[in-house]
């Protein structure tokens, strides 16, 4: 096989090398990544199969954590661990394979700086979207399944990307929400939430006899839900409005 006369044998034999190494590196590692994976998503299916013990409930309420939010953010941060892991080695093979040929790196890294810094200027959006992305991963403020209010619009999460954040609103209608532009944010499924239901009262009843009948039916309801083990709390807060229409008591159970 006859060669180009630019490339010699011992370069051909490091680019290879360089090949091999790299690919090896990132076979391991995103092993490693996946395995670390696997086994807290092995370990938080085990918990939950046993139920949580005291300890696990007191960390939960503080960090509004639970098992089933812990694996949906455990898997994202794999996946976006290994693409991580390719991108960097891919670029440091790439630019020792360079090296190899005897192609200046520093002249290319300079060129590289400005035009990054040109291109920062001109994508300044792009990259707020990335990090705004990326500290919305790391500081778990919400994830796919969670229903959200991002000032704009109120939907549940169906895809959460660095960039954009893909909702649905109780329509149907899908919206693509840019992440540097999510000002404030509200999650109704962190944590725990509540369920506010209006109960119509009689007009001529007494508001203080309803209140307290509303109070023992709703605890007996309570008491035979099949979901009773989710709800931690259940009142009743007053009679909330006073017209010719009949008032409204409103019943407020915690999940």
């Amino acid at each position: 096989m006859n060669l180009p006369t630019w490339v010699t044998t011992s370069q051909l034999v490091s680019v290879l090398l360089v090949v091999v190494v790299t690919l090896v590196t990132r076979f391991l590692l995103i092993r490693l990544v996946h395995r670390m994976t696997t086994h807290a998503l092995e370990r938080a299916k085990k918990r939950r199969e046993r139920g949580p013990s005291r300890a696990d409930q007191i960390w939960e309420s503080v960090v509004m954590v639970d098992d089933e939010r812990f694996e949906q953010r455990t898997t994202t941060l794999g996946s976006v661990g290994s693409s991580i892991i390719s991108i960097t080695l891919f670029i440091i093979a790439l630019l020792t394979i360079m090296a190899i040929f005897g192609v200046p790196l520093a002249p290319l890294l300079t060129s590289a700086g400005v035009g990054g810094v040109a291109l920062a200027f001109g994508a300044q959006s792009l990259v707020k979207d990335f990090l705004s992305g990326m500290f919305m991963l790391m500081e778990d403020q919400y994830g796919v399944g969670d229903l959200i209010d991002t000032g704009e619009v109120t939907g549940t999460v169906e895809e959460f990307g660095l960039r954009v954040t893909r909702l649905r609103d109780v329509s149907g209608t899908i919206w693509y929400v840019r992440n540097g532009e999510i000002m404030r944010l509200g999650n109704q499924s962190q944590g725990w939430s509540t369920a506010i239901v209006d109960i119509p009262v009689a007009y001529n009843e007494d508001p203080d006899r309803a209140i307290a009948d509303l109070r023992s039916r709703g605890g007996r309801l309570v008491s035979l839900n099949p979901m009773r083990a989710t709800l931690e709390d259940y009142f009743v807060r007053q009679v909330t409005a006073q017209s010719a229409e009949p008032p409204a008591g409103r019943v407020v159970p915690e999940a």
